[in-house]
């Protein structure tokens, strides 16, 4: 039988050194300050999350963004695994707004901008070639969010979408929760509810580089992940509506294999998790042998877009003076299944007044 999941990122959860010395993130922490600003009359912050193993998490409430993890390679120094700016200005003016942000109200794409929910046909703003994704172009990740601190390790951020934003109908409430917990995982419990029928499928679009610097390939990273399918696209990028097996092909990461190891085309597709929602099971990890990170991902959705950066080609410089060059960041995007409203096979994203959304994720790192 296939091994999943890399045994060897399990077998330390506990972010330590070997010499014993206190772990500190200090020095490469994000300055609150280079985050205060007001946008569309509201104001921006940077939120810190900390645990007792001095681990840091820095969230700002503009587009509930992570802007930097901060954790301990195997020689206890700290590393930045974030891809990103370390600046609101530069947030407001990036190419890439969707980064580590909160997207929606529905990830991924919806072909040619349209969908029909009981009986009513809508159209959404083209934004990706032929497609709308990630929400439209002035989506959720694009406003600034309420936030509450609700304890050193937790942080709370709520958004109102209104009926018709980006074309989407009801009025939307969605709040996302952060908690760093003391085992090192950062947690994402998500809820949403609407007034009136609409669409639902947010996620963390997070841009992962163990190395902790985009000047160093993401493609070194050694990737598994329990999917024995996936969701196949065409030349516009949207699914067919297949489910087909990996067994055979380039997608096939049941086993652990550096990212770029079957293709050096990259990747940017949705996979169907063998975990079923279980999210006591982890669904995939990313490890750096040059600096021992692990990340393991566990989730309750029933779908995961690996996306390799592809795209990254030098058009931004990041922090600490980091070009994000193709292939500097690792997308790891818990959701259903993209383009679901065209498709009756796949896992229904409508939500109704009454019911209440809910997904979780957990990002757990850990050194080998």
């Amino acid at each position: 039988m296939k091994n999943y999941i890399a045994t060897f990122c399990m077998a330390m959860i506990a972010l330590c050194s070997c010499s014993g010395e206190k772990f500190s993130a200090e020095a490469l922490m994000l300055d609150p300050a280079a985050f205060v600003t007001e946008y569309e009359g509201k104001p921006v912050a940077l939120y810190t999350l900390t645990n007792k193993n001095g681990m840091v998490v820095q969230v700002t409430n503009y587009g509930s963004r992570v802007a930097s993890i901060i954790v301990p390679d195997k020689d206890n120094n700290p590393v930045d695994v974030i891809v990103g700016h370390d600046n609101i200005q530069s947030y407001l003016n990036t190419a890439s707004v969707s980064s580590a942000s909160i997207v929606g109200r529905v990830v991924n794409r919806i072909a040619y901008g349209k969908f029909s929910l009981d009986g009513k046909d809508y159209e959404l703003p083209i934004n990706s070639g032929v497609n709308h994704i990630h929400g439209g172009p002035n989506a959720m990740y694009k406003h600034v969010w309420d936030a509450e601190q609700k304890a050193d390790n937790v942080v709370k951020m709520s958004y109102f979408s209104p009926d018709g934003e980006e074309g989407y109908p009801g009025n939307f409430n969605i709040s996302v929760t952060y908690t760093l917990t003391d085992d090192n995982a950062l947690i994402l419990e998500y809820e949403a509810s609407t007034d009136a029928p609409t669409l639902c499928n947010p996620t963390f679009h997070p841009f992962f580089n163990l190395h902790g610097t985009t000047e160093k390939s993401s493609n070194s990273h050694i990737y598994s992940m329990a999917a024995d399918y996936y969701t196949p696209v065409d030349e516009n990028t949207n699914p067919t509506g297949e489910i087909l097996p990996v067994e055979g092909t380039i997608y096939d990461f049941r086993e652990a294999a550096r990212v770029d190891s079957k293709t050096d085309a990259g990747y940017d597709l949705n996979f169907i998790l063998n975990t079923k929602g279980d999210k006591t099971k982890p669904c995939a990890t990313l490890y750096e042998p040059e600096t021992g990170i692990c990340l393991t991902l566990y989730t309750d959705r029933p779908g995961l877009q690996f996306y390799s950066g592809g795209n990254m080609n030098g058009y931004e410089v990041g922090k600490r003076g980091g070009v994000f060059h193709k292939f500097s960041g690792v997308a790891l995007e818990t959701q259903c299944y993209p383009d679901a409203p065209h498709h009756d096979n796949f896992p229904s994203i409508v939500l109704r007044p009454g019911e209440k959304y809910t997904h979780f994720a957990k990002y757990q790192f850990s050194v080998k």
